[in-house]
């Protein structure tokens, strides 16, 4: 029979708490691989919708990294367990009695976790749904009801929340300028364009058909030459960021340059629309061009648009 974990690892332990790999569970609760000793004196299992205490989610939790078990998962000849993740991490050293782990697997464990129905961990942001317990983390990748990433960019910003929350924060605490309207003129101006760092140089948020956008323009290095973009992201879902379209335009001494995309969902990061290009390029030279006059002095105007699509 497997036991109850010990408290916590000792602090030798706690740099290796980070999230552990995902393993999908077996098809089949009896399938083991080939090799692996199987520890299983379960002769029953709870039955399913039971209610989960505090002392059986604890169970389930690895004492080295703190999340959920998944299978495998593993135990030590004392019946300490750790999931499947952390395992190679702790040099197969059973984290709370320190004796070696080896390959015995605990089906009981695995067999308990089946049984289980479990509220989704957002909660607390609105969901209300009850999920098997090998489904509850499919569900909250995909939660309609996850919290949102700050989107400011210019900091390695950790707030979280709903669109509101997120809106007022920026607002607030990052100092962001606030437009109400679908439209937009904006002018950059930097006085020694050959200056430039992988930095945030503008965020605007727009707020208009109910819904609120963010405005991003920077330069950053595209190999050894600097580059400017500018692109625009929903504060909403992917799903719903396809209703909308929206068009950014540059130019200068009679030239211009005109982009039309779908505004990328704040769920994808800053960084990943930024490398993907998504957005009006502007190359350094065309940028000192349309600036005009000794090209010693970036001068830049952009203006833009957004529609909601039919």
């Amino acid at each position: 029979m497997f036991k109850l974990p010990m408290a916590t690892a000792n602090s030798y332990y706690d740099d290796l708490r980070s999230k552990p790999e995902v393993i999908d569970p077996p098809q089949n609760e009896d399938m083991v691989d080939v090799g692996e000793h199987i520890c299983d004196t379960a002769q029953s299992v709870l039955k399913p919708n039971v209610a989960v205490s505090s002392s059986v989610r604890e169970l389930l939790e690895c004492p080295v990294c703190l999340n959920a078990m998944y299978p495998p998962i593993h135990q030590c000849l004392n019946g300490h367990t750790l999931c499947s993740g952390c395992k190679p991490k702790v040099h197969n050293r059973c984290p709370s009695c320190r004796h070696e782990l080896g390959n015995i697997r605990c089906l009981a464990l695995e067999k308990v976790a089946a049984s289980l129905e479990l509220p989704c961990k957002y909660q607390s942001f609105g969901c209300m749904g009850i999920y098997p317990y090998y489904s509850k983390l499919k569900h909250e990748s995909q939660c309609i009801f996850r919290p949102y990433n700050c989107p400011y960019a210019g900091s390695e910003c950790l707030v979280i929340g709903d669109i509101p929350h997120l809106v007022d924060h920026l607002k607030d605490d990052h100092k962001v300028d606030m437009h109400i309207g679908s439209t937009f003129n904006h002018r950059y101006v930097k006085s020694n364009p050959h200056e430039v760092e992988n930095a945030t140089w503008m965020l605007t948020v727009f707020s208009c058909f109910g819904q609120y956008f963010c405005l991003h323009f920077e330069a950053f290095q595209l190999g050894m030459a600097p580059v400017y973009i500018a692109f625009l992201r929903f504060m909403g879902d992917d799903n719903e960021a396809k209703n909308y379209s929206y068009s950014l335009e540059v130019g200068g001494n009679g030239r211009k340059m005109i982009w039309q995309g779908v505004p990328r969902s704040v769920r994808d990061s800053h960084r990943k629309v930024r490398d993907s290009f998504d957005g009006l390029i502007i190359q350094r030279n065309m940028a000192l061009f349309f600036s005009g006059g000794d090209r010693k002095e970036l001068k830049l105007r952009i203006t833009g648009r957004i529609w909601k699509e039919q």
